[in-house]
C-alpha cells in the first residue's frame, strides 16, 4: 500500500481524476490523505465527493470552505454566505438535484435556493465526519491550514486548524532568513513533527504552482481553486504529480 497526500481540490473533478490517474492510484489498496477544501471554486464539487467516496482508504481533513458547507448542511445557514467560491458549490448540488438555480445578491454575500436535503445523504455524512487533523505513525502531521506552533498541538480551537496561517507565514520567514544566513537555530514547534503537510494558502501567491517546502512544512495548495494546479504527493518519496492548469480544464471559477 502506498500513501498519497493531496492539496485543496475546490471542485476541480477533472483535475482530481488526472492526479489519481497520473500516479496510478489504486482505489482499493492505496491510501489518500486529502487536506481539505473540496468545496468552493469550480462547479463539480458533488462529483469530487463521489470520486473520493470510492477510495477505500481515505483520510479526509476539513478545510475552512468545507466547514462553511457543513454548517449549511447542519443548520441551513451558510457561514460564508456562499461567497468566495460558494456559488460553485451551490450550482453543483442544484444541478444534481435537478433544480433551476436561483441566486441573488444579498447584503452579506449570496442567497441561493439550495436546501440541505438537496445534498445526498452520503455527502452530508462525508462532510460531517471530516477530520480536523491527522497524525501518522511517522510523526507526520496533516492539517488544512496550520496551528499555533508555540502551544501544544492537541487541544487548540478547531477553527485554528483550518484557518490559521501563522505556521506557514512563520516557516516561510524562517526559510528566507536561513537562506540568507546559513547558520540558524532550528524552526521550533512545541509539539515536534517530522513533516507538517498543509494546504489553505495557495503557493501561487509566491508565483509558484508547485509544492513549497519551508522548514519542515510542506504546502500542497498549488492553486486549484484559482488558476493553478491540483497536486498529489507520494508520502514515501515526496515525488508529486499535478493536473493541467485548471483554467485549461474549466471556463469559469466562481471566486
Amino acid at each position: 500500500m502506498r500513501t498519497f497526500v493531496m492539496g485543496d481540490i475546490h471542485g476541480t473533478f477533472k483535475a482530481l481524476r488526472q492526479c489519481l490517474k497520473q500516479c496510478n492510484f489504486d482505489y482499493a489498496a492505496d491510501c489518500l490523505i486529502q487536506l481539505g477544501d473540496i468545496t468552493d471554486g469550480y462547479d463539480e464539487v458533488d462529483r469530487c465527493v463521489d470520486e473520493l467516496l470510492t477510495i477505500k482508504n481515505l483520510i479526509a481533513i476539513r478545510g475552512n470552505h468545507d466547514a462553511w458547507f457543513n454548517d449549511f448542511i447542519q443548520t441551513g445557514e451558510h457561514s460564508g454566505h456562499w461567497d468566495q467560491g460558494g456559488k460553485a458549490t451551490a450550482l453543483s448540488y442544484l444541478r444534481r438535484a435537478g433544480r433551476e438555480p436561483v441566486i441573488r445578491e444579498s447584503g452579506k454575500g449570496l442567497q441561493v435556493n439550495l436546501s440541505p436535503e438537496d445534498v445526498p445523504a452520503a455527502h452530508r455524512d462525508f462532510f460531517a465526519h471530516q477530520r480536523i487533523y491527522y497524525l501518522d505513525e511517522r510523526d507526520n502531521c496533516y492539517v488544512h491550514a496550520g496551528f499555533n506552533r508555540h502551544l501544544p498541538f492537541a487541544g487548540q480551537p478547531d477553527y485554528l486548524y483550518y484557518w490559521d496561517r501563522s505556521l506557514w507565514s512563520e516557516a516561510v520567514a524562517y526559510q528566507a532568513f536561513k537562506n540568507r544566513n546559513r547558520k540558524t537555530i532550528p524552526f521550533q514547534v512545541l509539539t515536534p513533527f517530522n513533516h507538517i503537510f498543509i494546504g489553505h494558502t495557495p503557493t501561487i501567491h509566491w508565483k509558484k504552482d508547485v509544492p513549497m517546502h519551508a522548514a519542515h512544512v510542506i504546502n500542497l495548495d498549488t492553486g486549484a481553486g484559482h488558476n493553478g494546479k491540483l497536486t498529489i504527493m507520494d508520502l514515501e518519496t515526496l515525488k508529486y504529480w499535478q493536473s493541467d492548469p485548471v483554467k485549461s480544464l474549466y471556463e469559469t471559477a466562481y471566486r
